[in-house]
Order: structure tokens, then sequence, then C-alpha cells
């Protein structure tokens, strides 16, 4: 007769020591993604020293996966939620006959927090895992192992170009974001509330400071080393088998869009801390 199962350990015990465990590995965690981000810096310095190693070609290359080919998403995500934020605001103002200061509420959520806090999770999504699951089949292949045999550093080949076309493109990919929810909200103040595109501009240029703008642009770059570094990571972390790299292309994605919504919520504090 074939043995039963064991018994699946249970108690007070148990469960401390699984929550232990749990933030080990977070911890564990924590410190490889600041060493992969120190690793990216020291790389890119050198990089800088010495021109002639740079690879401008992968840098472009980069630049167009995680960049231009996302403007068609981001674009219209943005799009979407400038209308949602138009529709849900008249109909809240319009009880208190405000509805000019619709255009206020559009201006200040698109440009200070989700135009490029959604481009964010948006290019998370995409981006993180493409790098993790590249980065991973070519570890799987022992393509990695070959790189370092040829006195290539996979740091400078692979993180290096990613990392970086993450932060030139994603300031660009937020700028898009930004300008596709004003004009989803332009257009449905006016459908809705018959605010027409002369008005729509004119209160947004006298009510909306320059300040909200330079709030949501400088949190771009944080959370395109958040993205990089957690995708590359991640992808170093894969077996050698198909199962590994499902489970880290997972993991991924979680982390990075769970890391760029911490990111943004300490932004928050910190600007309502100092008075922006």
């Amino acid at each position: 007769p074939e043995d039963s199962p064991a018994p699946a350990p249970r108690g007070l015990a148990h469960s401390v020591a699984r929550f232990g465990r749990s933030v080990a590995e977070a911890g564990a965690t924590a410190r490889g993604l600041t060493s992969y981000l120190g690793l990216f810096i020291a790389r890119l310095a050198r990089s800088l020293r010495h021109p002639g190693s740079f690879r401008f070609t992968a840098l472009v290359h980069h630049c167009e996966e995680v960049g231009l080919k996302a403007v068609p998403i981001v674009a219209l995500m943005s799009f979407l939620i400038g209308i949602v934020l138009a529709f849900q605001g008249a109909s809240q103002l319009r009880q208190f006959g405000a509805e000019v200061f619709v255009v206020d509420l559009i201006a200040v959520s698109i440009l200070r927090e989700l135009g490029i806090l959604l481009t964010a999770i948006i290019v998370a999504g995409r981006t993180a895992s493409a790098f993790t699951a590249a980065i991973g089949s070519m570890k799987m292949r022992e393509e990695i192992d070959a790189m370092r045999t040829l006195g290539l550093d996979p740091a400078t080949v692979l993180f290096v170009p990613r990392i970086l076309a993450l932060l030139v493109m994603l300031p660009i990919l937020g700028l898009i974001a930004n300008v596709s929810g004003l004009l989803g909200g332009a257009l449905m103040s006016w459908l809705e509330l018959g605010i027409s595109p002369e008005m729509f501009r004119t209160r947004f240029v006298e009510g909306t400071d320059l300040s909200h703008l330079t709030v949501g642009m400088v949190k771009a770059p944080v959370f395109a080393l958040i993205i990089g570094v957690v995708g590359c990571h991640a992808g170093m972390q894969v077996g050698s088998n198909a199962e590994s790299l499902g489970q880290q292309t997972s993991k991924a994605v979680v982390a990075a869009i769970f890391a760029v919504i911490v990111a943004d919520a300490l932004f928050s504090v910190f600007f309502a801390e100092i008075g922006i």
C-alpha cells in the first residue's frame, strides 16, 4: 500500500518560521536589487570613461522596444483616463455649480500623479517581464557563461543598454501620457459640460502651476531605475528550467509594480512635507 503523505506542519511555531523565512527572502531580494543598482552605476560610469565600449546600437534597439512600441497603449490609456476623470468630476462638481474646476481636477491629477504613475505601471508590466524573459532565456541556454568566456561583461552588454533606454524613454512616455490625458479630459469637458477647447486651454494655463508637471517628471527616472533593475535582477535569478523562467517573470512584474507604487507614495509624502 502507498504511504499516506505526511500531514502539513501546523501551529504557531510553523507560522512564525514561515514568516521569518519570508522576511529573510525579502531582505535578500532588497540586498540583491541594491547590488544590481550599484553594478549598473559602476558599469555606466566605466562606459562613460571608455566610450568605445558602449553599445550604442543596443541602446537604440531597446529605446525602440521600450519606448516607441509602448506609445500607442500609453496614449490610449491616458486618453481614456482623462475622459473618465472629466466625466466623474463633472457629475460631482455639477452639484455645486463648480463645473469649471473640472479643468483643475484633470490637470493636477494627470500632470502630478496619474500620467506618470500609470505609464510606469504599463511599462513595468510589459518591459520588466521582457527583460526577465530575455536575460533568463540567455541564462538557461548558458549564453551568459559564453559571454564571460569571451571576455564580455554581462552587466555592460545586457544591463546598461536596457536600463539606460528606460531612463531615456520613460520621461518621454510620461509627457505623451500627460498630453493624451489632457486631450481626453478636454474632449469630455466639451461634450459633457460645454467647456470649449479655448476655455479649457485658458483655464488650464491660468490655474495650473508648472510645479505639478515638475513633480510628475521628477518621478520618471526613479521609476525607470526601479523597473530596469528589477527586470534584470529577476532575469539573472532564472534557473535551468522553463518553470523557473515563468516564476521569475511573474515575480518581476509584481515586484516592479509594487515598488513603483511604493516609490510614488513616498514621493507624495515628501513633496507634501516640503510644500510642493
